[in-house]
């Protein structure tokens, strides 16, 4: 059952009509209705909820997580901008996945790179994140697999490690 509480119009239409008494016995009501709180969504598309300015305070080694994921939000944010400079194929905040696509330096024609990102923690620590570089040579005609220099996947991994504990100092931004 569902009780309506008196709007200010009927309360102003009561008291108008000659009923003081009952516009006085109402009052305390109206008032009481106005101080109501209702739980209404005000996280829709109006006020996107950004989780990255959300403080973290945590003593779990800075475990702010994207949703209900798993997935770190700095690391995942500091991944993205470090590897914007390259095509994305995928990128996937709830498994923790970034794929790009082929990229060629526009120095070398004849090489390209392709990089897969995974955040595997919600701790914003040097193992939760995994990096593989894969490296291509256009030789004969065609592109051929070759190792990548050893420093980097280790230069990499750094410079996302402290692109997200550069957003962690700032609060997200």
């Amino acid at each position: 059952m569902t009780v309506r509480l008196p709007s200010a119009a009927a309360f102003h239409l009561v008291a108008t009509r000659g009923r003081p008494l009952l516009a006085l016995a109402l009052a305390p009501l109206l008032a009481l209705a106005a101080c109501s709180s209702s739980h209404r969504d005000t996280g829709g598309l109006a006020a996107p909820r950004n989780h990255l300015l959300s403080e973290d305070r945590s003593a779990g080694g800075g475990d702010d997580q994207i949703g209900s994921s798993g997935v770190n939000a700095y690391l995942w944010r500091g991944a993205i901008d470090t590897l914007s400079f390259m095509p994305f194929s995928s990128a996937d905040a709830v498994g923790g996945v970034i794929l790009t696509d082929w990229y060629t330096p526009p120095a070398t024609q004849n090489e390209r790179f392709k990089i897969t990102a995974y955040i595997l923690s919600r701790n914003l620590r040097s193992d939760a994140i995994r990096i593989s570089v894969f490296r291509q040579v256009f030789a004969d005609g065609q592109w051929t697999d070759t190792p990548v220099a050893p420093n980097v996947v280790s230069d990499i991994t750094s410079r996302i490690l402290t692109r997200a504990r550069q957003l962690r100092a700032d609060g997200g931004k």
